[in-house]
């Protein structure tokens, strides 16, 4: 469990929890499995946290985690990656795999991180973070599937919890301000603070390494829960030879995953026993998972060299010979890193090369379409935007119906099936959303149970549509699709700051002030959103309104009274532990 993207936010992390870990009394040992024989704690043993300690404690990392310089909020690949997250949720509640405690007290959030690295790593409460790294070296879904189905399992089979876990209930609040502290300190070079992180580092390590029983049981459940949801158990086999392949060759420090997930001959044998006795076909092409892949890569801030190489790939003399999966791939990311590099002819041509090559292939053909449009605003051609957004399919569901009427392309066995809704209840002290229908594939049912239905799909869609119609000076329709959208994701930071900038357009700044807050409450920032209210409330005083403007300024006072709250409560476990 190699903690947080940025290299000082991870130092400072690991320094943290391991000084908590020292102070339980936690033996390095027992991190790696050195008990006799190996056996873990019964779940629910004394010293092993309730779940709300280590929700409280997850908050605490996530605020920093919002703060990141390598946090993204990528709409394209969050939608993404978010599709496969649901199903593999939906696998695991229809297993009994996921506890209803754990599901509604857990956050159940991956994070996106623009860190190179290939690392994925579980957090306590249920955050999850995902470096574009990992994203960038996958073939298929099914390959991600296994990586997030095993960290998920770490967590619902508290593998977490029997790490930290402690003698004394105050603890975990301890850990948490400890690891907020740590965090701050180390974004300033001159704290005195973060002098000892370099030296708690190592010890920190062995804390969180998980033991190779733990790895074992993520490795059993995980598997288990990702077939539950549909998806091709060779990806877990794919994936371990990916991870085994690069531990055969010196590791350069590009793999942090396979040093906090040791990978045992034992456990590449397990797996590959597991789906030669199953007997199934070989895989086709993930269409889709070529291009976002690629889309990872360039996103994951590779240096100018290397965009310029990526760039320059399509040119080549023997590209056209090149596998059609390799060309596209390349196309996408030439097309990306030209725009990067701010060469948006040459990017846009790249598009428009690409779109033909994935026209038998909805899902792909849905990214170019993405992409496309997203050129265009860089363009600064948004009414051409617009139209090509027109002809995107809104949610996997659509495409899932055109591939069901159409013949099979190939790819992994999540096919139709990988885009699910459903969603835990809200977290604590987070409001909750508005029900709505999951608009998911035929397993959006069994996906919804336990939790009302908010997932991403349509995000990029919305997105990318918001930011042309507000460059055409249509700021009230994209703020009416926001406010739809914020209804039933009432915790996505990034809608609420498209709604502050579409209200803001139109004048209406007391609505603006409102959603700047909410920005802040969903990113844990409590007194970011007192801030925010306070603003808000003085508005509505210097500038009395209507009968709406003043249902609105009721609407402040009270999110303004229970963010208060969470500020208050949050100080007083700060106070506690110091």
């Amino acid at each position: 469990m190699n903690l947080p993207f940025h290299s000082s936010t991870r130092r400072a992390a690991l320094a943290a929890v391991s000084t908590a870990a020292l102070l339980l009394g936690a033996p390095p040992a027992a991190a790696q499995g050195g008990a006799a024989g190996g056996a873990l704690p019964s779940l629910g043993e004394v010293g092993e946290m309730t779940p709300l300690e280590e929700r409280k404690l997850g908050d605490a990392i996530a605020r920093e985690l919002y703060r990141d310089p390598d946090y993204i909020d990528d709409p394209v690949i969050g939608e993404y990656v978010d599709g496969i997250w649901r199903a593999l949720l939906a696998g695991a509640r229809t297993r009994g795999e996921l506890p209803p405690e754990l599901d509604e007290r857990f956050a159940w959030q991956v994070f996106l991180g623009r860190d190179r690295s290939i690392n994925a790593f579980a957090l306590p409460g249920g955050y999850f973070g995902l470096n574009l790294g990992l994203v960038g070296v996958v073939r298929t879904r099914d390959e991600l599937a296994s990586v997030l189905g095993h960290e998920m399992s770490h967590v619902t089979q508290r593998h977490i919890a029997r790490l930290l876990g402690q003698q004394s209930r105050q603890t975990p609040l301890l850990i948490a301000a400890m690891v907020a502290g740590a965090i701050a300190a180390s974004k300033n070079p001159q704290a005195g603070a973060a002098l000892a992180v370099g030296g708690q580092a190592a010890i920190a390590q062995q804390q969180l390494n998980f033991s190779r029983d733990m790895e074992r049981e993520a490795d059993r459940v995980g598997y288990a829960v990702m077939s539950q949801a549909g998806f091709a158990p060779q990806g877990f086999v794919s994936m371990f030879q990916k991870l085994q392949t690069a531990a055969r060759v010196d590791d350069n420090g590009d793999w942090p995953y396979l040093r906090s997930h040791p990978l045992t001959t034992q456990r590449i044998a397990d797996m590959q026993q597991r789906v030669q006795a199953l007997h199934l076909p070989p895989e086709g092409t993930d269409w889709e998972t070529v291009l976002v892949a690629a889309r990872a890569r360039v996103l994951s801030r590779p240096g100018v060299d290397v965009l310029r190489a990526w760039a320059g790939e399509p040119a080549q003399p023997d590209f056209a010979r090149q596998p059609l999966a390799q060309r596209a791939g390349a196309l996408y990311a030439a097309a990306l890193a030209r725009a990067e590099l701010r060469e948006l002819p040459q990017a846009q041509t790249l598009a428009e090369r690409l779109a033909p090559l994935m026209a038998e292939h909805p899902r792909a053909l849905r990214q170019v379409h993405l992409l496309q449009a997203e050129l265009a605003l860089r363009a600064d051609q948004a009414p051409r935007a617009l139209a090509i957004l027109a002809t995107v399919p809104t949610t996997a569901s659509v495409l899932a119906r055109r591939e069901a009427a159409s013949a099979p392309s190939g790819g992994s066995a999540a096919g139709a099936a990988a885009e699910r809704g459903g969603q835990p209840e809200p977290p604590p002290g987070r409001p909750k959303a508005a029900s709505a229908p999951s608009g998911g594939s035929a397993a959006g049912a069994a996906a919804e149970r336990g939790g009302s239905s908010t997932s991403q799909a349509g995000r990029a869609v919305l997105m990318l549509r918001t930011q042309a119609l507000l460059r055409t000076g249509q700021a009230g329709e994209a703020a009416s699709q926001l406010r739809t959208w914020v209804a039933d994701h009432a915790h996505d930071s990034g809608a609420w700051q498209a709604l502050a900038q579409a209200d803001a357009a139109q004048g209406q700044m007391l609505r603006s002030l409102r959603a700047e807050g909410e920005v802040a409450l969903a990113q844990l920032d409590y007194a970011g959103a007192v801030n925010r209210w306070r603003a808000a409330q003085d508005y509505s005083r210097q500038h009395p309104g209507d009968s709406a403007a003043l249902i609105e300024a009721s609407i402040v006072d009270a999110r303004m009274r229970e963010a208060q709250a969470l500020l208050q409560q949050q100080r007083l476990e700060e106070q506690k532990n110091r």
